[in-house]
């Protein structure tokens, strides 16, 4: 475990040293020459150790999302680099008519301890994926499945034509279900196998010599955590990480300075912003909302917290997507916010306070170190509330979401982030995070018109009429302010040049691959 009392060092790299006698050529399995033989066996073993921020309690792919980024667990399809859908396990897939669909899966693919993976397998896997999560479940809307051979058929329980880039969620994952510890040693089809997890702590993994798309160039990889953006910057510097995510932008000139080092920033599909808690009595006046979303000043935070690593944000979604939000948002508005303020009933009291009948308008704001500027967001917003009098107290968590869910009580706004346009399109955010049963909506909003497109968009394939019915739900959600949108952020990921082929992905998805090589 990392800690901010002293960087320990210890090897991450193994030399196997095999000495040969005369010269010999070398093939793909081994190198001969008369009496001379290399084994591959023997040749150098490469490591690479990757730092991230959010600490994993499980590996279960079906609940965790290391399980894809580690290299461990793969699904059915995935995206690429332009957010394209691409087979993966699944060599194709054909809509057979309005509720079902049927994927073939690849030849000569093995779960990490050698069994064959066919439909049966596949079949196994998603319906233990609907039984232990009901988020997915509710997203993924399977009725019924039938295997047969290497072809899965899916019945969904309504039309619904983005079902196959619904597929790409990690948690969709194929693994091996009758498999021991599944929560501590999943096995499944990457191109690493577990060999090691310390809940919170760090993934141990080894290479899987039988992977199907060719064995990995590196041998092992190690997994840590660690929730402190400046130790994980320090890892990067003294050798102990070779590759560190979510760096805080102030702490990026050592490491750019270092010739060994380089920054990769990214513009990602992510948008940082404001969750309103709307069983709150104060949050369910518009006004206030608004008012709150007027003391945001998004271009001070890109420039003054992100260092310029992120975009102003419009709305939830990024403004090179055509359905984004085309006009910006209104400006930062300190006046505009205390008119509305006094319109929805607040006046300040003898200490400059706001209060209404008798009540100080006094706010809980969490937040969370997993992203280091979310901190900084809040004491933002903070200072600029006072100004106003509004009391707004800053609570620190260590697990968002657990938080959010178990103590609603507590919170009356949260800085959040979120991929709202993972596959490209903006139905699973609308989904997720506004309907009244979406699994990342603690704030409990609940706008029966945005509810209304938003079903109309999951019955809708054709993309002009998708781009219009996302537009509409947009303007819906600037006029009702259920969350207040802040920033695109850049993920920022330090790296060891010795690491070669690879580089971070805007999806955030696949983080360990087979094609990743260290010197």
């Amino acid at each position: 475990m990392f800690n901010k009392k002293g960087i320990f060092f210890y090897s991450i790299i193994i030399l196997l040293l095999a000495f040969v006698m005369g010269c010999g050529s070398k093939s793909d399995d081994s190198s001969t020459t008369g009496d001379a033989t290399i084994d591959s066996s023997e040749t150098e073993a490469k490591s690479v150790t990757l730092l991230f921020s959010f600490a994993s309690k499980t590996i279960d792919p079906h609940q965790d999302w290391m399980g894809v980024r580690a290299g461990i667990a793969e699904t059915l399809v995935k995206i690429d680099e332009d957010l394209q859908i691409q087979p993966w396990l699944a060599e194709s897939w054909e809509q057979i008519d309005e509720r079902t669909w049927e994927f073939s899966i690849r030849d000569g693919i093995t779960f990490h301890d050698g069994t064959p993976v066919d439909a049966e397998a596949v079949k196994a896997s998603f319906e233990r994926l609907l039984e232990v999560n009901p988020a997915m479940a509710s997203t993924l809307k399977i009725e019924s499945m039938e295997a047969n051979g290497h072809e899965i058929t899916f019945i969904t329980t309504e039309e619904y034509p983005v079902f196959p880039s619904e597929l790409v969620h990690v948690n969709a994952s194929i693994i091996k279900v009758d498999s021991d510890n599944i929560s501590e040693r999943p096995i499944a089809t990457g191109p690493f196998q577990v060999v090691g997890f310390t809940p919170e702590s760090e993934i141990k993994l080894e290479r899987y010599d039988g992977y199907w798309d060719g064995a990995a160039n590196v041998s092992e990889v190690t997994v840590k955590f660690n929730s402190d953006a400046n130790v994980r910057a320090l890892a990067l510097q003294s050798g102990e990480a070779d590759i560190a995510y979510h760096l805080p932008p102030e702490a990026l000139e050592p490491i750019e300075m270092d010739e060994h080092l380089r920054v990769e920033s990214v513009s990602s599909l992510r948008v940082h912003f404001l969750l309103y808690n709307l069983a709150k009595p104060a949050l369910q006046d518009v006004n206030v909302r608004k008012a709150l979303d007027l003391l945001v000043n998004r271009p001070v935070a890109v420039k003054e917290i992100m260092n310029g690593h992120a975009t102003v944000a419009n709305g939830p979604f990024h403004s090179d997507f055509a359905f984004a939000k085309e006009e910006e948002s209104e400006s930062y508005d300190p006046e505009k916010a205390e008119v509305l303020l006094r319109e929805a009933g607040y006046e300040k009291n003898s200490d400059g306070k706001l209060e209404k009948d008798g009540e100080v308008l006094q706010l809980t704001l969490s937040t969370f170190q997993g992203r280091p500027e979310l901190p900084l967001m809040a004491q933002y917003l903070q200072a600029e509330a006072a100004n106003l009098g509004i009391e707004l107290n800053i609570v620190m968590v260590e697990s968002i979401d657990s938080y959010l869910w178990d103590q609603q009580d507590e919170w009356d706004i949260a800085t959040y982030s979120l991929l709202s346009a993972p596959r490209g399109d903006g139905g699973y955010f609308l989904n997720v995070s506004y309907l009244p049963e979406g699994s990342l909506n603690p704030g409990q909003i609940n706008i029966p018109e945005l509810n209304e497109i938003t079903k109309q968009l999951n019955v809708t394939s054709d993309l002009n009429e998708r781009i219009s019915l996302q537009k509409k739900a947009v303007d819906i959600i600037q006029e009702e302010v259920p969350h207040s949108f802040i920033l695109h952020p850049h993920i920022i990921v330090g790296v060891n040049e010795r690491v070669k082929n690879w580089s971070p992905g805007s999806e955030e998805y696949y983080l360990i691959t087979n094609k990743m090589d260290v010197e």
